[in-house]
């Protein structure tokens, strides 16, 4: 971002995990409860990042394991004639999502748990700053009004 910015800036999709990646704007006086709010938005964004590329890459590899393995026990190539690559029916894919999903049940159910701890602290920071800019404000315009 250019150094005149006093904004987030979200940047496109990340090819492994397809969350947009956030740049966060740090001020130049930024108060200790700010910087541990910026720091806690980081975190999670890390987290997310590491564990959605993680689940994004094993999908990936376990999809393409479970088309070969089913266009194999049809006698077909992962390729048809004309070079195309083949494809299963959505009854098929269906059994496969099914049987992921189950399989990563727990791992989700982890994810979320600290998902909500994560967004639970990070909300609670934010009321926090709020709380302490407009205390600030108001010693500010009182300071101004004497």
């Amino acid at each position: 971002p250019p150094a005149h910015s006093h904004n987030d800036w979200i940047g496109p999709p990340d090819k492994h995990s397809n969350l947009r990646p956030v740049i966060f704007y740090v001020p130049p006086e930024e108060s200790p409860l700010e910087r541990r709010l910026r720091e806690a938005r980081q975190e999670a964004q890390a987290c997310n990042q590491r564990f959605w590329a993680r689940h994004n890459c094993a999908f990936r590899q376990e999809k393409e394991e479970f088309i070969y393995s089913r266009l194999k026990a049809k006698g077909l190539e992962m390729r048809d004639e004309t070079g195309q690559k083949a494809t299963l029916n959505a009854e098929e894919m269906a059994d496969f999502y099914k049987d992921f999903l189950s399989k990563n049940f727990r791992k989700h159910m982890q994810y979320n748990r600290d998902w909500y701890k994560r967004n639970f602290t990070i909300t609670f920071l934010m009321g926090q700053v709020a709380l302490a800019r407009a205390l600030r404000w108001l010693r500010w315009k009182k300071k101004n009004v004497e």
